[in-house]
């Protein structure tokens, strides 16, 4: 049942954006005025970890407020139609907590959490659904593809096949996440979840002309994230026209970090892309480094939250699901997740001691300044990092300088506590 006061609630999510790749975090090429104009009339979070480095994973803990292992969802899932893993019905996702507390609510863009039944959005407490079930996505003819052997046409509305061929896929979401927006009578819980800038890189001539000076691997990264960027200022533009601005608390972000894929070269290439940035981060998408987890991240709220703030505050998207359940005056549930509503709004600290990843072998956690890193992963292709790794985080936040052999009693605490983490979560 909806209560007086409650704020509208948007999750702008992005797909293989580096934390190095917006105006406000210090982008080269990259022009996002928009999303820098959100991050002025709100929190920036400088020390924000996705909870996974690949995107399945990921959307499980923002979705569920629990860690991936937790959720059920440790890997990236396939896209084929009634694939058998996903995100079950055993799981409470942001948007059933958001509908018991009287909100509508829309999934707009990409889902990647199963394609069986059961798994899909519209089971997950979803009243809206206009999008994509799959994780890569041709963004002119909307087909999902591996390879040449497995094309699998795939945009939905409301369980509907539907097709919007040669329209680019950004511009279609944004259209209509602002007539969500336009539409939704308060209060509403709108999911905005953008493929850009996953591969395959694609962007119109109007997007690209605003780069014509730029490398071509970065003007193709810039043009996509600044049809992203426009897309937030049309949502955000809608909520003004409406006069919601004010009382809609709109968190922005992106699954994991920036992708190497050789599939972002679209001339056949196999080497590692390097068109993207996480910035000073080591590491990058399927990594442990904080290249791979270490995401830009953003709440407005102008009625409760101060403007203009960065917090150092080390948190987490699984903390998103918690923090919207408070926002909306329900009761925070148990999940892994804490609510960040007072860092928000009075400078509170971080509700974390010690933050934990697992990826294909790699460990990782996260205590004070300290990061320790097993079986690291530098890249994509599996290149071999260092099996023990540890950096103080807060002096080389590069995780540039490996002190497991000067500290370690710092590097047997960190792996107990990993170890007590994967009983926790059920690897051990």
């Amino acid at each position: 049942m909806a209560r007086s006061g409650q704020p509208n609630i948007i999750v702008i999510y992005c797909d293989d954006l580096g934390y190095g790749e917006l105006g406000c975090t210090g982008s080269e090429y990259g022009q996002t005025p928009h999303i820098d104009a959100l991050a002025a009339r709100g929190v920036r979070f400088t020390n924000w970890y996705s909870n996974s480095p690949v995107c399945s994973p990921s959307r499980a803990s923002l979705m569920t407020g629990r860690y991936p292992q937790k959720a059920g969802v440790r890997e990236i899932l396939g896209g084929r139609r009634g694939a058998v893993e996903g995100l079950m019905g055993d799981q409470t996702t942001l948007a059933t907590a958001l509908k018991r507390l009287g909100y509508q609510t829309a999934l707009v863009g990409k889902w990647h959490l199963g394609t069986r039944p059961d798994c899909l959005p519209e089971a997950h407490g979803f009243d809206d659904v206009f999008g994509f079930r799959s994780g890569a996505l041709d963004y002119f003819s909307h087909v999902f593809y591996w390879d040449e052997h497995r094309l699998i046409h795939d945009l939905y509305e409301n369980g509907k096949e539907v097709w919007r061929n040669g329209e680019y896929m950004t511009d279609i979401l944004t259209e209509r996440a602002v007539e969500v927006v336009r539409t939704a009578t308060s209060p509403f819980f709108l999911y905005l979840a953008y493929n850009a800038p996953h591969w395959p890189l694609h962007a119109p001539a109007k997007y690209l002309d605003r780069f014509k000076n730029v490398p071509p691997a970065e003007r193709i990264m810039a043009a996509m994230i600044s049809a992203v960027d426009d897309g937030v200022g049309a949502v955000v533009e809608a909520l003004r026209e409406k006069a919601e601005l004010e009382n809609t608390l709109l968190f922005f972000s992106s699954d994991n970090g920036p992708s190497n894929e050789f599939f972002n070269w679209m001339d056949g290439s196999t080497e590692a892309f390097t068109g993207s940035s996480a910035g000073i981060y080591k590491g990058c998408k399927a990594s442990l480094f904080d290249g791979g987890i270490h995401m830009p991240a953003i709440f407005s709220w102008p009625s409760r939250i101060p403007l203009g703030r960065l917090s150092e505050e080390v948190c987490a998207m699984m903390d998103v699901f918690p923090t919207c359940i408070e926002a909306a005056g329900g009761s925070v549930p148990d999940v892994d997740g804490r609510s960040l509503m007072g860092v928000l709004t009075s400078d509170a600290s971080s509700p974390h001691d010690t933050l934990f990843w697992e990826y294909h072998g790699q460990f990782a956690a996260r205590q004070g300044p300290w990061k320790l890193v097993l079986n690291g992963l530098l890249d994509f292709d599996r290149q071999s990092a260092d099996a023990v790794h540890l950096s103080n985080i807060v002096e080389d936040p590069s995780e540039k300088i490996n002190l497991a052999g000067q500290y370690p009693e710092i590097v047997k605490d960190l792996t107990d506590r990993i170890c007590r983490w994967r009983t926790y979560v059920g690897l051990a």
